[in-house]
Protein backbone atom coordinates (compact mmCIF):
# COMPACT_ATOMS: atom_id res chain seq x y z
CA UNK A 1 0.00 0.00 0.00
CA UNK A 2 1.81 3.14 -1.20
CA UNK A 3 0.14 6.43 1.30
CA UNK A 4 -0.17 9.85 -0.52
CA UNK A 5 -0.80 12.77 1.11
CA UNK A 6 -2.30 15.93 -0.74
CA UNK A 7 -1.46 18.05 -2.14
CA UNK A 8 -0.28 15.73 -4.58
CA UNK A 9 2.97 16.59 -6.95
CA UNK A 10 4.54 14.88 -10.00
CA UNK A 11 7.04 13.03 -7.88
CA UNK A 12 4.09 11.51 -6.32
CA UNK A 13 2.22 10.04 -9.48
CA UNK A 14 6.16 9.14 -10.77
CA UNK A 15 6.41 6.19 -8.36
CA UNK A 16 3.07 4.85 -9.25
CA UNK A 17 2.22 2.33 -11.72
CA UNK A 18 -1.49 1.14 -12.99
CA UNK A 19 -2.41 -1.17 -10.50
CA UNK A 20 -0.67 -0.66 -7.54
CA UNK A 21 -3.31 -0.04 -4.30
CA UNK A 22 -2.93 3.71 -2.76
CA UNK A 23 -4.20 5.39 0.37
CA UNK A 24 -5.25 9.32 -0.17
CA UNK A 25 -4.81 11.60 3.40
CA UNK A 26 -5.47 14.82 3.56
CA UNK A 27 -7.94 17.36 1.45
CA UNK A 28 -10.01 15.87 -1.19
CA UNK A 29 -12.77 17.48 -2.94
CA UNK A 30 -16.27 15.98 -4.04
CA UNK A 31 -18.39 16.59 -7.25
CA UNK A 32 -20.25 14.58 -9.98
CA UNK A 33 -23.33 15.24 -12.99
CA UNK A 34 -24.18 18.59 -11.27
CA UNK A 35 -21.20 20.25 -9.79
CA UNK A 36 -18.52 19.19 -11.84
CA UNK A 37 -19.52 21.48 -15.11
CA UNK A 38 -20.21 24.35 -13.19
CA UNK A 39 -16.37 24.12 -11.75
CA UNK A 40 -14.96 23.74 -15.30
CA UNK A 41 -17.51 27.29 -15.80
CA UNK A 42 -15.54 28.73 -12.74
CA UNK A 43 -12.26 27.64 -14.22
CA UNK A 44 -13.04 29.20 -17.87
CA UNK A 45 -13.79 32.60 -15.84
CA UNK A 46 -10.59 32.41 -13.15
CA UNK A 47 -13.16 32.40 -10.20
CA UNK A 48 -12.10 28.91 -8.58
CA UNK A 49 -12.03 29.95 -4.82
CA UNK A 50 -9.79 27.44 -3.87
CA UNK A 51 -6.29 26.20 -5.37
CA UNK A 52 -6.53 23.42 -7.83
CA UNK A 53 -3.05 22.23 -8.47
CA UNK A 54 -1.85 19.12 -6.68
CA UNK A 55 -5.68 18.40 -5.85
CA UNK A 56 -7.51 15.16 -5.59
CA UNK A 57 -11.72 14.83 -6.64
CA UNK A 58 -13.77 11.93 -5.95
CA UNK A 59 -16.75 11.26 -8.15
CA UNK A 60 -19.85 11.21 -5.62
CA UNK A 61 -22.19 13.10 -3.88
CA UNK A 62 -22.04 13.91 0.02
CA UNK A 63 -25.39 12.96 1.90
CA UNK A 64 -26.38 11.37 5.35
CA UNK A 65 -26.00 8.08 3.86
CA UNK A 66 -22.27 9.19 3.69
CA UNK A 67 -19.87 8.70 -0.08
CA UNK A 68 -19.44 6.03 -2.55
CA UNK A 69 -18.17 6.38 -5.66
CA UNK A 70 -20.64 7.31 -8.90
CA UNK A 71 -19.73 6.12 -12.76
CA UNK A 72 -17.25 8.15 -13.81
CA UNK A 73 -17.94 7.62 -17.34
CA UNK A 74 -21.25 9.90 -17.22
CA UNK A 75 -20.88 12.62 -19.70
CA UNK A 76 -21.31 15.31 -17.62
CA UNK A 77 -18.88 13.57 -15.00
CA UNK A 78 -15.98 12.48 -17.79
CA UNK A 79 -16.36 15.54 -20.49
CA UNK A 80 -14.49 17.25 -16.80
CA UNK A 81 -11.75 15.12 -16.63
CA UNK A 82 -9.50 16.40 -19.10
CA UNK A 83 -9.88 20.23 -18.28
CA UNK A 84 -10.10 19.33 -14.32
CA UNK A 85 -6.33 17.95 -15.33
CA UNK A 86 -5.24 20.77 -17.00
CA UNK A 87 -6.12 22.91 -14.21
CA UNK A 88 -4.09 21.38 -12.16
CA UNK A 89 -6.25 18.28 -10.68
CA UNK A 90 -4.01 15.37 -10.34
CA UNK A 91 -5.98 12.60 -8.70
CA UNK A 92 -9.68 11.49 -10.07
CA UNK A 93 -11.01 9.06 -7.71
CA UNK A 94 -14.44 6.99 -9.25
CA UNK A 95 -15.84 3.72 -10.61
CA UNK A 96 -16.10 2.49 -14.42
CA UNK A 97 -14.48 2.59 -17.74
CA UNK A 98 -13.06 5.98 -18.91
CA UNK A 99 -12.67 6.91 -22.90
CA UNK A 100 -9.67 6.77 -25.24
CA UNK A 101 -9.39 10.50 -25.38
CA UNK A 102 -9.76 11.21 -21.32
CA UNK A 103 -7.04 8.39 -21.08
CA UNK A 104 -4.62 10.55 -23.42
CA UNK A 105 -5.88 13.26 -21.80
CA UNK A 106 -4.95 11.99 -18.03
CA UNK A 107 -1.59 11.05 -19.54
CA UNK A 108 -0.92 14.51 -21.21
CA UNK A 109 -1.60 16.41 -17.89
CA UNK A 110 0.22 13.95 -15.42
CA UNK A 111 -2.69 12.94 -13.48
CA UNK A 112 -4.37 9.62 -12.63
CA UNK A 113 -7.84 7.93 -12.79
CA UNK A 114 -8.12 5.51 -9.55
CA UNK A 115 -11.25 3.53 -8.70
CA UNK A 116 -12.07 2.73 -5.26
CA UNK A 117 -14.40 0.56 -3.67
CA UNK A 118 -18.04 1.59 -3.91
CA UNK A 119 -18.57 0.98 -0.08
CA UNK A 120 -20.42 3.74 1.44
CA UNK A 121 -19.71 2.58 5.25
CA UNK A 122 -15.96 2.17 4.81
CA UNK A 123 -15.08 5.50 2.59
CA UNK A 124 -17.73 7.18 5.00
CA UNK A 125 -15.29 6.42 7.96
CA UNK A 126 -12.33 7.90 6.44
CA UNK A 127 -13.87 11.11 6.38
CA UNK A 128 -12.76 13.70 9.50
CA UNK A 129 -14.17 16.86 8.36
CA UNK A 130 -16.49 18.03 5.59
CA UNK A 131 -17.38 21.63 4.48
CA UNK A 132 -19.41 23.00 1.33
CA UNK A 133 -17.34 24.95 -0.72
CA UNK A 134 -19.47 25.64 -4.42
CA UNK A 135 -23.03 25.49 -5.42
CA UNK A 136 -24.48 24.46 -2.21
CA UNK A 137 -28.00 24.99 -4.05
CA UNK A 138 -27.78 21.20 -5.81
CA UNK A 139 -27.70 20.36 -1.94
CA UNK A 140 -26.12 16.66 -1.82
CA UNK A 141 -24.27 17.18 -5.08
CA UNK A 142 -22.48 19.98 -3.82
CA UNK A 143 -18.79 20.58 -3.79
CA UNK A 144 -17.47 19.32 -0.64
CA UNK A 145 -14.33 19.60 0.95
CA UNK A 146 -13.29 16.77 2.90
CA UNK A 147 -10.26 16.08 5.35
CA UNK A 148 -9.63 12.37 5.07
CA UNK A 149 -7.50 10.08 6.54
CA UNK A 150 -6.44 6.91 3.95
CA UNK A 151 -9.08 6.77 1.17
CA UNK A 152 -8.17 3.75 -0.23
CA UNK A 153 -7.94 3.22 -4.14
CA UNK A 154 -6.23 1.39 -6.92
CA UNK A 155 -4.48 3.15 -9.74
CA UNK A 156 -6.69 2.37 -12.74
CA UNK A 157 -4.84 4.77 -15.51
CA UNK A 158 -1.74 6.18 -15.48
CA UNK A 159 0.80 6.97 -18.35
CA UNK A 160 -1.46 6.25 -20.61
CA UNK A 161 -2.16 2.79 -19.32
CA UNK A 162 -5.32 1.35 -18.08
CA UNK A 163 -6.07 -2.14 -16.06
Amino acid sequence: MIDLQTPIGDDDLDRLDVGDKITISGTIYTGRDAALPQLVELINEKEVPFDLNGSVIMHTAFSDAGIAPTTSSKVEIESTIAPLSESGVKVHIGKGMLNDDTLKALNENNSIFVITPPVAALLTSKVLEKKCVLFENEGMEAMFELKVDRIPGIVAIKDGKRI
